[in-house]
């Protein structure tokens, strides 16, 4: 990791009074633990779980697709909008971005290029803008959803499955690589996001790489080891938005200089010294993403809709879910742009070198409101996933949808969101005080970015409180 940023201001001050500005401690490097050396150093690693993974997502495309029109009795439907999408970046804050490495469409990406790939460069287009098409098809897919009802409609649900397949294999066929998964993937842009404060993380030794004379074969691969997917150079690597553990680099590097270790949760976050306006801004608009989310399955919804239609006569749904969708996103964004402009007053950076540093310390509660509502599908309509699935193979069996009272879904929500303000108030604290040297000027940047966390957090803790309906 890079040396520490230098604070802004010219105060004289004692070094030995200043707060620790390196990063944490790393753990233990688990690539000393023999069997998960063996492992990742196995050939088989990661295709003894690509295959089970791109077996049960041939499963879930062909009920979606052929299965039953009823979102609750379609295997497809539950298999991925009750348990993947759930429990996804669940795996992305305890593994990283590990998902990418088992997910099928690296599979067919792979299998594209091999076949007959031409392995053109990514163009300059998707490497200086992949982040802002990833942004863009997030909100699309999301407004495509309440507009066409996407979830609630299995054949729905199926073709965007099959649109997303098309441009895999379009990326695999023209690009090199996995130029679909780092520019494209609009969950990898998440995937990218949540791994910041992921608990596991693989880095270089830069004292070893720089006596290494293998011309960069962690990169460029070997004739036996494919290159990293992700176009990652691990001695390079400030963070782990784009690496998904796929081991390719510790198969080919020859000195033993890749580590694989444990660390705190959202640490990365404290010591970016490069953060990026588009990260940040796909963090708020996740959340006001979460926010309309959270809005649509309240059960007061369709009233608010007979209210609107009686005070303005408009009834058309696309209209007004377009409105309330703009209103929600917009609300982070500007809370956080405000917070920024009031900040950079104080420290002597413009207003968009503070939302872009610290819109990463949002990226927590982020986290953890997207967990809090998908927990609700999880646990108030898990129970689907049992029954459509043993259903498929004749069972007959019936079963109530919900896994837990709604009581102790509140609770575990409430429990989430408080771990997220606090992950976000300390992630803020930290970038503050290793940016800044002065006590005045620390307490002037935190205070508007933790008004932001409790407001945020507020909003989100006053729709959990209220009753929510199922959507499927």
């Amino acid at each position: 990791m890079s040396a520490p940023a230098p604070p802004l201001d010219d105060t004289v001050v004692d070094p030995d009074t200043l707060p620790d500005l390196s990063p944490p401690p790393a753990g233990r490097n688990l690539l000393t633990v023999p069997w998960v050396a063996r492992t990742l150093r196995s050939g088989w690693y990661p295709k003894i779980l690509q295959i089970p993974v791109t077996a049960v997502f041939g499963l879930v495309a062909y009920q979606l697709l052929v299965g039953p029109d009823v979102a609750h009795e379609n295997a497809g439907t539950a298999l991925m909008w009750v348990l993947w999408w759930p429990v996804i970046p669940i795996v992305f804050v305890l593994l990283g971005r590990f998902w990418c490495a088992v997910c099928p469409f690296g599979l067919i990406s792979d299998t594209v290029q091999r076949w007959v790939g031409v392995n053109q460069p990514v163009p300059r287009f998707l490497k200086n803008n992949g982040i802002w098409l990833i942004d863009a098809s997030f909100l699309a897919i999301t407004w495509a959803d309440h507009v066409w009802g996407i979830v609630e409609s299995p054949f729905g649900s199926g073709i965007l499955l099959l649109l997303l397949t098309t441009a895999v294999i379009a990326s695999g066929a023209f690009f090199q690589r996995r130029t679909f998964c780092r520019y494209l993937c609009f969950l990898g842009g998440l995937s990218g996001n949540y791994a910041r404060t992921g608990m596991v993380e693989l880095r270089a030794d830069a004292e070893v790489c720089r006596t290494c004379t293998a011309k960069a074969a962690c990169y460029n691969g070997t004739e036996k080891v494919a290159g990293c997917p992700l176009f990652t150079f691990p001695r390079t690597m400030e963070d782990s938005a784009n690496c998904n553990l796929c081991a390719n680099c510790v198969k080919s590097c020859p000195n033993d200089a890749i580590t694989i270790r444990v660390r705190k949760p959202t640490s990365e976050l404290w010591f970016l010294d490069k953060p990026r306006l588009e990260q940040s801004a796909l963090a708020m608009a996740i959340m006001g993403i979460v926010l309309i989310q959270n809005v649509t399955m309240l059960s007061i919804w369709q009233d608010v809709l007979d209210e609107i239609a009686a005070l303005t006569g408009i009834t058309s749904y696309p209209v007004i879910f377009t409105l309330a969708f703009a209103l929600a996103v917009s609300l982070p964004l500007g809370l956080l742009a405000l917070a920024s402009r009031v900040a950079a007053r104080a420290n002597l950076e413009s207003t968009w070198q503070n939302f872009a540093r610290f819109g990463y310390a949002l990226i927590p509660l982020d986290v953890a409101g997207h967990l809090a509502h998908n927990l609700f599908h999880l646990l108030a309509e898990g129970g689907s996933v049992y029954t459509t699935v043993a259903n498929l193979f004749g069972a007959g069996v019936t079963g109530d949808a919900a896994l837990v009272g709604a009581g102790t879904i509140q609770v575990l929500q409430f429990v989430l969101l408080a771990l997220g303000a606090l992950g976000s108030a300390y992630t803020a604290r930290r970038i503050a005080y290793r940016r800044y040297r002065t006590a005045a000027r620390r307490r002037a940047t935190l205070t508007p970015f933790l008004a932001v966390v409790a407001l945020l957090t507020a909003v989100n803790v006053w729709l959990f409180l209220l009753p929510m309906a199922h959507r499927m």
